[in-house]
C-alpha cells in the first residue's frame, strides 16, 4: 500500500513513533498534530523497557539507537526491619532485565528520529474528529478549521480525543488510588552514609501495608538520577477529588499533601530509604491518580489508535512505552502487507488490540496485589514471594509486555 495523507493526532513518544512508521512505509503526507505550542512538558520521570523488546524495537527501527540507558539486572523487594538496619531486610531478588530511560531524553531521541518529511506542527489543538467513510476523516482544530485526511491515528493520550469518535463509551476509570512520584541526583545518596543502594543495577521494591514504591536510577541530562514511584491509598481528608481526581503537577503539592507524603515515609519505610526519597526536590514531586481502559476497539473506518490513547495501562506492568512503539511497528508492518486502509485497519484491530486488552488485565492483577490487596510481605520469604508473583502473572511469561506475533 502506498500513498495517503495521515495525521498523527499527539507528538508525544507514541506520536513521533507512529508518524516515523507512517512516513518510512510509504505514506504520501504525514502530518503530526501536537497541541503545545513550545516543548513538550518533561517532569524528569523514569521509565523501563524490556531488554527483548527493546532489542526487537531496535531491529524494526522503531526504537533509535544512542538513546541513553540505565542497564537494570535485579529487582530487590525490602520491607521496613528496624534489627535489619537502615536498609530494610531484603524478602527476595528477581531478575529484572530491563534497561531505564529517561522521558524526556527518549523522546528527544524518538523526535530527532522523525523524518524531515514529516510535518510537525506545535500549537494544534484538536478538538473533535469525524469518520466521512471511505473518503477519509476530518480533524477539527481549535482555531476553527477543518482538514481532511485519509487516516487519522489518535496518539493523544488517555484523554484522547480521537478515541472518543472511535468509542465513545470507553473511558478511563479511576483505580481508587494514586501514585507519588519523584527524582533527584544520584549523586546525593552518597550522603546517607548507607551502602543499602551500592549496587546501581538493582531496582529496589519498599512493600508495606497497603502500598508500595519502586526505586531504580535513570539517565539523567546532567548525569544518573534515581527515579521512584510509591504507589497507595489517596489522602481520605479530600485533598484530591473523590471519583474522577487530577493530578498535582511538579511543584505543585499543597503543605497538606507534602506532609502526607512525609508521614507515609515517616512510617512504612526503612529510615535509608525514606531519607533518600527526602532528597526530591519539592519542584520534582507529583502525585497522579491511577487510571486504566480497554477500549472496544483501536480501528475502525479511518480511525486507528496508539499508544495510552489505545488502552490505558497502571503502570505496574512496566510496558508503556514499549507497547507504544509496538504499536508503532504494527501500524508499518501492516501498511507493508496490506493493499488497501480497510484490510490495515481491520489487521491492526485483530492485533493491538488483544495485546492492549492482555496488558489491561494483567496490570490490574498486579495493582490488586501490590496495592489494594497487599499480602502480609514481613512474613514472606523467596519461596513464598515467588509464588506469589506467579499468581500475579497469570501464566503471562513476565512483565514489560510480550513479543509482537509475526
Amino acid at each position: 500500500m502506498r500513498g495517503g495523507r495521515i495525521a498523527v493526532v499527539g507528538g508525544s513518544i507514541a506520536g513521533c513513533a507512529v508518524a516515523t512508521a507512517a512516513a518510512r512505509a510509504g505514506a504520501d503526507e504525514v502530518v503530526v498534530l501536537e497541541r503545545t505550542s513550545g516543548r513538550l512538558q518533561d517532569r524528569g520521570v523514569g521509565l523501563c523497557i524490556h531488554n527483548e523488546r527493546a532489542a526487537e524495537l531496535g531491529a524494526s527501527g522503531a526504537l533509535p539507537g544512542g538513546i541513553a540507558a540505565h542497564p537494570l539486572e535485579q529487582r530487590r523487594w525490602v520491607v521496613r526491619d528496624d534489627a535489619h538496619g537502615p536498609g530494610g531486610r531484603v524478602i527476595w531478588e528477581q531478575p529484572f532485565p530491563f534497561h531505564s530511560y529517561h522521558w524526556g531524553l527518549l523522546w528527544h531521541g524518538l523526535r530527532e528520529s522523525v523524518p524531515q518529511s514529516v510535518v510537525y506542527r506545535q500549537g494544534e489543538a484538536v478538538t473533535g474528529v469525524e469518520e466521512t467513510g471511505t473518503a477519509g476523516a476530518r480533524v477539527r482544530l481549535a482555531g476553527g478549521s477543518v482538514e481532511r485526511y485519509d487516516l487519522v491515528v489518535g496518539a493523544d493520550g488517555y484523554r484522547s480525543v480521537v478515541r472518543t469518535a472511535l468509542c465513545p463509551d470507553s473511558r478511563p476509570q479511576y483505580a481508587g488510588y494514586v501514585c507519588w512520584r519523584g527524582n533527584f541526583d544520584a549523586a546525593l545518596l552518597a550522603g546517607l552514609g548507607s551502602v543499602a543502594d551500592s549496587v546501581p543495577e538493582a531496582g529496589t521494591t519498599i512493600c508495606f501495608p497497603g502500598g508500595s514504591c519502586v526505586i531504580y536510577r535513570i539517565p539523567g541530562p546532567d548525569g544518573p538520577r534515581v527515579n521512584w514511584v510509591l504507589y497507595g491509598s489517596p489522602p481520605q481528608d479530600g485533598q484530591l477529588r473523590r471519583g474522577d481526581p487530577t493530578s498535582f503537577p511538579p511543584g505543585g503539592l499543597t503543605p497538606a499533601l507534602a506532609g502526607h507524603l512525609a508521614a507515609l515515609l515517616d512510617r512504612e519505610f526503612p529510615p535509608y530509604w525514606a531519607r533518600a526519597l527526602a532528597l526530591t526536590d519539592p519542584a520534582d514531586t507529583f502525585v497522579q491518580p491511577i487510571y486504566d481502559m480497554e477500549t472496544t476497539r483501536t480501528a475502525a473506518g479511518r480511525l486507528l489508535l496508539a499508544g495510552d490513547a489505545a488502552s490505558v495501562v497502571r503502570p505496574h506492568n512496566t510496558s508503556g512505552a514499549a507497547k507504544a512503539l509496538q504499536d508503532a511497528t504494527a501500524l508499518a508492518d501492516g501498511w507493508r502487507r496490506c493493499g488497501s486502509f480497510e484490510e490495515l485497519l481491520r489487521g491492526y484491530e485483530e492485533t493491538r488490540g488483544a495485546a492492549g486488552r492482555e496488558l489491561v488485565a494483567l496490570a490490574r492483577r498486579l495493582g490488586r496485589a501490590q496495592v489494594e490487596q497487599t499480602p502480609a510481605w514481613a512474613g514472606m520469604d523467596g519461596g513464598e514471594m515467588e509464588a506469589w508473583w506467579r499468581g500475579q502473572l497469570g501464566g503471562a511469561p513476565g512483565i514489560g509486555g510480550r513479543a509482537m506475533t509475526p
